[in-house]
């Protein structure tokens, strides 16, 4: 017997009733794009005749339409957890059963840890002012009290003398150093997608600091960095449980875990902007030199891009739509099987990556085209969103050519732009340089 999640399809042509909007707030935000189009739209039925009866996916099907017109929000959590490499396309319905429980366990366990670490963790709170100092003293401030301890927990620490905090100081480095963290992730979360619905709920809010606090934690490395709220919440709407949500969370890092590892020398996020500021000076390089001039040869403007994949720059709608569409086209059915070998919190790129034995359908098309060229080297193929970004230069180039003059007309130009971005095009466009690229790297060894 198969088992489905439920899911509703509307035959509305848009997502909208799927992330409602504060009415004060509807008209802060760019509108929605996105629409549901019958035969190009993965929709709930699509989606169900795609699997066999025992619960293997046939992806290449799912991709191609994905590929065509993104996924109805009824279905968009079940399928992302398969963009993302949380299920191998492989497994049956049973398989899935027994990982989804096992990891809701893990998360459990970790959530309990950090639960013991600090109880604001599953309290229902979300802390917003710091609560220990970075010596390991905590800091007993009657604000963060009453907005985030349970009403025992607030008697038992009002009561508490200033005196004694030095009798409770911490002394291991990683417990203190998630504890500074906690604070700047509840801030984060108070400005994250505000304009929905969905977070007026305290509960969701609280769901998200969660499991942003959690990663931190099990992710000592890298912990937490301004932005990944904003990669975060959509998982949060999309999926119920939040534990899976939190691993389609975990997965999406892998990905992008690379662009918040800062270091003295250099930012995470600069290996992208070299490959941007390669592949401008190879496809328009008047553009490059033009940018140069201005200062913005480092490419420091497209930042924010990069870390958070232009949630700021669409809808939440639109956001969605375009990461579907760029993990469809980067699709790789040995994601699932790298990731479990490497275990949680590492990056994708540091596997290498295995002998290739599926059908290159099974690829997205992306993925099919570094394939053929070869160029999947140690740190694995330029992501896709490299030449989402460099698609939105040229596109307009003369326009940055002409009306650029310094660097705050390249985050003006740009952000006018993005306003109206639409994420079939964008991909397409990105496509098209990559190809491009490509045939220019080959000119380029032949010479």
């Amino acid at each position: 017997m198969l088992r489905r999640h439920k899911g509703r399809e509307s035959a509305s042509s848009s997502d909208s009733t799927f992330y409602q909007l504060r009415p004060d707030c509807a008209h802060n935000v760019p509108d929605t794009k996105f629409k549901i189009k019958i035969g190009k739209t993965l929709s709930v039925r699509k989606w169900h005749a795609a699997f066999t009866h025992h619960g293997s996916l046939h992806i290449a099907s799912v991709l191609n339409r994905i590929q065509s017109g993104g996924v109805h929000p009824a279905i968009r959590g079940e399928v992302w957890e398969f963009l993302l490499g949380c299920f191998d396309p492989e497994s049956t319905f049973d398989d899935r059963d027994h990982i989804r429980q096992a990891r809701r366990i893990q998360y459990a366990r970790w959530k309990e840890q950090c639960k013991h670490m600090d109880p604001h963790v599953g309290s229902g709170k979300i802390i917003t002012a710091p609560i220990i100092t970075e010596d390991g003293v905590p800091i007993k401030d009657p604000l963060v009290l009453l907005e985030a301890a349970t009403p025992d927990q607030q008697a038992s620490s009002i009561t508490t003398k200033n005196g004694d905090d030095a009798d409770h100081r911490l002394t291991d480095k990683q417990t203190i150093e998630w504890k500074l963290t906690l604070h700047q992730i509840g801030l984060d979360v108070l400005r994250t997608d505000r304009s929905m619905v969905f977070y007026e709920k305290k509960e969701n809010l609280s769901k998200l600091w969660d499991i942003l606090a959690v990663y931190a934690w099990i992710d000592k490395e890298v912990g937490y960095c301004q932005g990944m709220s904003d990669l975060c919440s959509p998982m949060i709407v999309l999926l119920n449980d939040e534990a899976d949500a939190f691993w389609c969370f975990e997965r999406l890092m892998r990905r992008l875990r690379g662009n918040f590892r800062c270091t003295q020398q250099s930012v995470g996020v600069e290996n992208q902007l070299q490959h941007l500021a390669s592949i401008i000076q190879v496809l328009d390089p008047k553009l490059h030199d033009h940018l140069e001039t201005l200062g913005g040869g480092d490419y420091l403007f497209a930042f924010r891009m990069f870390m958070v994949l232009f949630r700021r720059e669409l809808s939440f709608g639109d956001s969605l739509y375009l990461w579907e569409m760029m993990w469809a086209l980067e699709y790789d059915p040995d994601m699932f099987s790298t990731y479990e070998e490497s275990g949680p919190a590492t990056d994708r790129s540091a596997q290498g990556y295995k002998p290739r034995v599926k059908s290159t359908r099974q690829f997205g098309k992306y993925e099919r085209a570094n394939m053929k060229s070869a160029t999947n080297g140690v740190d694995g193929p330029v992501p896709i969103s490299v030449f989402l970004v460099a698609s939105v230069l040229k596109e307009n180039s003369q326009k940055l050519l002409q009306e650029a003059r310094g660097l705050d007309d390249i985050i003006r130009i740009l952000n006018n732009v993005n306003g109206n971005l639409d994420a079939k095009k964008a991909c397409a466009g990105a496509l098209k340089l990559h190809a491009k690229y490509l045939r220019k790297q080959m000119q380029g060894k032949k010479a």
